[in-house]
C-alpha cells in the first residue's frame, strides 16, 4: 500500500494511492479516527490496514481523483528524523573522514521544521550556505514502540519505507585543520529550513520486502550523481533502529535515514577534503546546487522524489509530477 497527503482546500489529507489515483478515505466513508492524517494511520495498526484494504478494493467515485490533478505535500512530518551518516562505504571512500567514520553511526537529529514535500523548493540562501549538497536516503518510517529493539526483531517495528533527501551545507559541517584532522558540525551542517525533503509516497514494509535490495539513485538536471543499492549500507536497517532505539523510545511516525551513497558534490571539493572518486557510470558534480536546479532522488519499489532549488524568498516553479 502507498500513502501520500494531498492538499484540498488549503487542508493536508490523507490519500491512498491507487495506480494513477488518489482515494480520499475520508470520503470513502472511513473514520476520521483511522485516516485524519498518516500519523492516525499508522497507530491505528492493524484495524486501519484493515480499513483501507475494503476502500481500495473497490474505491468510490466520487473519491477518487487522478494524482496528475493533486498537489502532494509531505506524507508525514515526523516531529524527530533520527539520521545516520557514513553509512555507505563507496561514500566513506569519497571524502575527508573523521575518526568515527565507518565504525559506528554518524547520529545527528533533524526536526519537523527541515521537512518540505514533493515539488516544494530547497531554499538556498547565502548568507547561510554557498555549498549546498543533496543525498538521496532509504527512510524508514516506525509503525510500532519499543526501546533497546534487538535487530532480530527490528524490522517487526516499521510501518513502510519512504525518502528524504539529507539537504546538507557542507561550509558549515565540514571543518578541518590546518594539519588535516576533520570532524563535522552536523548541527548546523544539517538541520535548517527546507533541509529535508521527503515524499512522495510511503510503501508499506510489506511491498518492500528486504530492504537492503533497493536501487538508489540521484539525478541533478537530469545528469545521473548517484546509483548504488542499500545493499552497500554499512549498517543494515535493522542494525539503525536497534542503534537509534538505545537512546529513544521509537514511536509510531518516527523516522530515520539510512545514510547515502558515492556521488555528492562533496567528492569534488578538495577544500573540504572530497577524493575526486567517480563510480563509473556517473557524471561528476562540477559544483554544488544552485537556484534553478532541479534535484530527483529515486528509491527502488517508492518512487522519485522531486525538488527545485530556489533562492530564498523565491517561489520557485512547480515540478511536473511523474
Amino acid at each position: 500500500m502507498k500513502l501520500v497527503t494531498f492538499v484540498k482546500s488549503g487542508e493536508e489529507r490523507l490519500g491512498l494511492l491507487a495506480g494513477d489515483s488518489v482515494v480520499d478515505p475520508l470520503l470513502a466513508s472511513g473514520s476520521r479516527d483511522v485516516f485524519a492524517s498518516a500519523l492516525a494511520f499508522i497507530k491505528s495498526g492493524d484495524a486501519g490496514m484493515n480499513a483501507a484494504k475494503a476502500i481500495l478494493a473497490n474505491p468510490p467515485k466520487a473519491a477518487t481523483t487522478p494524482l496528475k490533478d493533486v498537489t502532494l505535500a509531505a506524507p508525514i512530518r515526523p516531529a524527530t528524523i533520527l539520521c545516520s551518516g557514513s553509512n555507505y562505504r563507496d561514500h566513506n571512500a569519497e571524502k575527508a573522514n573523521t575518526p568515527i567514520s565507518g565504525k559506528e553511526p554518524e547520529f545527528f537529529v533533524k526536526t519537523a521544521d527541515c521537512v518540505v514535500g514533493p515539488n516544494e523548493s530547497i531554499a538556498f540562501d547565502d548568507r547561510f550556505s554557498k555549498k549546498i549538497d543533496c543525498e538521496t536516503e532509504l527512510a524508514i518510517v516506525i509503525g510500532k514502540p519499543g526501546r533497546f529493539i534487538e535487530a532480530a526483531r527490528a524490522l517487526d517495528h516499521v510501518f513502510g519505507y519512504t525518502i528524504v533527501n539529507d539537504v546538507t551545507a557542507r561550509d558549515r559541517q565540514v571543518r578541518r585543520t590546518p594539519e588535516g584532522m576533520t570532524w563535522y558540525e552536523l548541527g548546523s551542517g544539517k538541520a535548517f529550513d527546507t533541509g529535508a525533503p521527503l515524499g512522495p509516497c510511503i510503501v508499506t514494509a510489506d511491498e518492500i520486502g528486504d530492504p537492503q535490495k533497493l536501487k538508489v539513485m540521484s539525478r541533478i538536471n537530469g545528469e545521473l550523481r548517484q546509483s548504488s543499492s542499500t545493499s552497500n549500507m554499512i549498517w543494515t536497517c535493522a542494525e539503525l533502529i536497534h542503534f537509534f532505539s538505545r537512546n529513544f523510545t521509537l514511536r509510531p511516525g518516527m523516522v530515520i535515514i539510512t545514510g547515502t551513497p558515492a556521488g555528492t558534490a562533496w567528492s569534488v571539493d578538495k577544500e573540504l577534503g572530497g577524493k575526486g572518486v567517480t563510480p563509473p557510470g556517473l557524471v561528476p558534480a562540477t559544483r554544488y546546487c544552485l537556484p534553478g536546479d532541479i534535484v530527483e532522488c529515486e528509491v527502488e519499489k517508492i518512487g522519485v522524489l522531486r525538488n527545485p532549488v530556489a533562492r530564498a524568498g523565491e517561489a520557485a516553479s512547480s515540478v511536473a509530477a511523474e
